[in-house]
């Protein structure tokens, strides 16, 4: 450190002295960084990040845009799957939600618990506390929110026990009979309790299991049509693996490269009444990779890729001959929890050959006529892929950038997130914000996401 007003001083190249100012020593000691940070950083970024999108985009070409017969998503019919307690797989927490929902290989923290438990057991930090909060659906009403409450501790390097808590309230509903008149005034909420265990196999290798308890009260016992209704009650289980090598390069550029894979919410099928047909919860099978590049002391980047599918049954294909529904294409929905988790591979119905009176077509066996290709369009057409990428300095503030992609045809979520992070000693805040690039006015539109973190062992790094 040399002061503003600081003297001249004399050197010797060894032919004439030469005087320099302090103005001058801090260019030269300050442009070798300058030199670094313009070249080496700069360059790296943008190479790293044009091959994440290469990635991305070759990603997105092969599981959405044509199959092998080239046949695109405008050639498929709508066709989403539909689960009971949808809110189990809502994104609870800024960070992810600030990376296009990418958290599958992220940095070990709290809300890990959700995305990914066993990669805990590489965590820096002994324990961790995160409450976050998420406004719903505000396009359409401003009394629905998700509240998520995780933390975590490292017994050892070998075992890491965490846990949440979610609740998702759905605001004020009010009941009406057929012919609209009012029954009561209701407020159905959901909750979910959640216990994690992490158990470290070895240097890079890590196993976690999550154990689920979730209650979901939508019509309060209400009674409809002579039937009488009942919440949905749940017990589910997540299992995790990870790959972590926090000794990765790319050229001579150090990181941390991991990959990791999730399948969450293994449980029972729902019901809301006896009479009712049970419904798959949303059993999700997710894979992550990230690399955390480190620039310098200061400076970080993290770049997350995942793709997630649900582990859930394809709604087959019928059609009405004017008595009875009849299945065109497609497999039987009805079947167990493992079942459904296997078929949910190869069930998709595919778009059916019809006639100018749109009547499906039939071969001389009975069996309908399928157009050629669309089955398997339709079941790469499941597969969704988030990409985002994070940027700490001096582990104290951060930006982030992502963005998800969900195929029309069976739902339509195409976002871009934004976010950003401030941390002080062992406190921090995260914000996110969730922009629809479909096109079209999204329910989704203009989600906003806040946590708050306490970071309890201030011996470890941030983890971030």
């Amino acid at each position: 450190y040399l002061p503003r007003e600081s003297k001249r001083h004399k050197w010797s190249n060894g032919r004439k002295n030469r005087k320099i100012s302090h103005i001058e020593i801090s260019a030269t000691i300050k442009l070798p960084l300058l030199r670094i940070f313009t070249t080496d950083f700069i360059e790296f970024m943008k190479n790293l990040f044009l091959s994440f999108i290469l990635v991305s985009f070759s990603l997105t070409a092969f599981a959405q845009p044509t199959g092998g017969s080239g046949v695109t998503d405008e050639d498929l019919q709508l066709n989403t799957i539909t689960t009971a307690l949808p809110f189990m797989s809502i994104t609870p927490d800024s960070r992810a939600g600030g990376m296009g929902d990418a958290g599958t290989a992220l940095s070990p923290n709290s809300t890990s618990v959700y995305w990914n438990t066993s990669i805990l057991s590489f965590s820096d930090q002994t324990s961790e506390v995160s409450l976050s909060y998420t406004p719903w659906l505000r396009q359409l009403t401003n009394d629905i929110h998700l509240s998520y409450l995780s933390g975590y501790y490292k017994i050892n390097k070998s075992h890491t026990i965490g846990g949440a808590l979610r609740y998702f309230s759905l605001g004020e509903i009010t009941f009406t009979d057929a012919s609209g008149n009012v029954i009561r005034d209701d407020k159905p909420s959901e909750f979910e309790i959640t216990g994690a265990y992490a158990f470290r196999l070895s240097n890079r290798l890590s196993l976690g299991i999550n154990g689920k308890f979730a209650y979901s009260n939508l019509t309060g016992g209400l009674t409809v049509g002579g039937v009488n209704t009942k919440p949905g009650v749940v017990g589910a289980a997540d299992l995790s693996f990870t790959y972590y090598n926090d000794n990765a390069k790319i050229g001579n550029l150090d990181g941390v490269y991991t990959f990791a894979t999730t399948i969450n919410n293994i449980g029972n099928k729902v019901a809301y009444s006896e009479l009712a047909t049970r419904d798959f919860i949303p059993m999700n099978l997710k894979i992550g990779n990230s690399f955390l590049a480190n620039f310098d002391a200061y400076n970080k980047v993290t770049f997350s890729l995942d793709l997630q599918k649900l582990l859930v049954p394809t709604p087959p294909s019928y059609y009405f001959d004017g008595q009875d529904y009849i299945m065109t294409s497609g497999l039987n929905p009805d079947v167990g929890v493992i079942n459904g988790m296997i078929q949910s591979f190869y069930d998709a119905p595919g778009n059916v050959v019809v006639d100018e009176d749109d009547v499906p077509v039939a071969d001389a066996d009975g069996n309908y006529e399928v157009v050629k290709g669309t089955r398997f369009r339709e079941e790469l057409s499941e597969i969704n892929i988030a990409f985002g990428t994070e940027w700490w300095y001096n582990d104290v503030f951060a930006v982030r950038g992502g963005v998800f992609f969900e195929s029309k045809n069976k739902g339509n979520r195409q976002f871009m997130n934004l976010g950003a992070s401030l941390k002080y000693n062992m406190f921090a805040i995260d914000f996110s914000y969730l922009a629809s690039l479909n096109g079209r006015q999204s329910p989704l539109a203009n989600t906003l996401r806040f946590t708050v973190r306490l970071y309890l062992d201030q011996a470890g790094a941030t983890g971030e």
